[in-house]
């Protein structure tokens, strides 16, 4: 199977769709466009993948209603402009989506949501628990609060770390142009669209050369930078023409439109070589002979009744060792709880958690997709 045609095996996909094509080059948000993007994203959705959006448009569509022709340097006019238009945006999607029925959920993060492992690990499990139920989350950067010093700097790379938070297969990045070239189009006209790369090839750098829009923060150099945060766990991207007629229904046809870019790794492989790297850990949990037999050939999840004893003080969302009763390291993974209520649930089965806490985060003390075995 060719890697294009395997786009049409993904399971779960983020999408982000930039302020030039929500706002129609800044003319208020372009309703039709939106439509018929949803039109599409549906389709996908009914198909049975799980889709995540993440949306620009905000201060783009803020600026529109405002009046006002240039985007602000100031940052309390960018907080407002936000603010403003953040309401058009999301009962626009809402209003879109509801015409097939579908939910959506408005999500929005800083960068201190996903660089703080507890609020990384309670992000991930909302827009989880949402993809659970059928609702697709709409993904923006929460520009009304954030500060230069907290910023994204742009949905490219807000989109590829959503990416990595839900574990999708793949990010694709709809863009107002056609892909990346290797050369800029606007000024050579004999210049080829990159069809397929993998997104670490260190050439891709010269020529994703260019600045953004005067709308977004983004130009292609982001949108470069983007794919190969995804790649860190696995996904591939696509950066491609929004206004592309039928442009997500044929990718998900395998079509060769915009350009592909590949992780060297798959999916799985990457994000256990991403846990590995962790060196530090933070605690340890001493495992009986069961679970370590669980872990070690079923590749299953950690559970508190297989834990015997807890050491250590850490938090949710930090890397432990799981060694067995004779001190031997078994595994590595991130926690979902602290270390004081993991003393509380060791031995015990999940169905007591809620009993023992007063509430309950994961059934399991770690889950295998947060796991590597040594």
């Amino acid at each position: 199977m060719s890697e294009r045609a395997q786009l049409g095996q993904a399971r779960r996909l983020v999408v982000k769709i930039g302020s030039a094509l929500l706002t129609n080059d800044g003319r208020g948000l372009d309703v039709a466009a939106l439509g018929v993007w949803v039109d599409q994203m549906v389709e996908l959705v009914q198909q049975g993948v799980e889709l995540v959006v993440v949306s620009s448009g905000s201060v783009a569509e803020g600026m529109s209603r405002l009046g006002w022709a240039r985007r602000p340097d100031q940052l309390h006019e960018l907080q407002a402009a936000a603010a403003v238009g953040q309401m058009g945006l999301v009962q626009t999607w809402e209003a879109q989506f509801k015409r097939h029925g579908i939910h959506t959920a408005q999500v929005l993060l800083t960068h201190d949501d996903l660089s703080d492992r507890k609020r990384y690990l309670n992000g991930r499990s909302t827009l989880r628990a949402l993809l659970d139920v059928g609702v697709v989350p709409i993904v923006n950067e929460n520009d009304t609060v954030v500060t230069d010093e907290i910023r994204f700097g742009d949905n490219d790379t807000l989109g590829a770390l959503v990416a990595n938070l839900v574990e999708a297969d793949g990010l694709i990045i709809l863009t107002d142009q056609l892909g990346l070239f290797d050369k800029d189009p606007r000024k050579n006209p004999d210049a080829s669209l990159v069809t397929e790369r993998y997104a670490g090839d260190r050439d891709l750098n010269a020529m994703a050369g260019g600045s953004a829009g005067a709308l977004g923060r983004g130009g292609m150099q982001t949108k470069l930078r983007a794919a190969r945060l995804a790649a860190r766990s696995g996904a591939f991207t696509v950066i491609a023409g929004g206004r592309i007629e039928g442009v997500l229904s044929r990718l998900r046809q395998g079509d060769v439109v915009g350009t592909l870019l590949l992780p060297e790794q798959g999916r799985t492989a990457a994000r256990k070589q991403w846990l590995a790297s962790h060196l530090q850990t933070r605690g340890k949990l001493t495992l009986d002979d069961g679970a370590v037999s669980v872990l070690r050939q079923g590749g299953r999840s950690l559970l508190p009744v297989g834990v015997r004893d807890v050491v250590g003080q850490f938090r949710r969302g930090e890397m432990v060792s799981c060694v067995a009763l004779d001190g031997a390291e078994v595994a590595r993974g991130l926690v979902n709880y602290d270390a004081v209520d993991a003393r509380a649930i060791a031995g015990r089965p999940s169905s007591s958690i809620n009993e023992i806490l007063g509430y309950i985060s994961d059934e399991e003390m770690i889950h295998r997709d947060n796991m590597v075995i040594i």
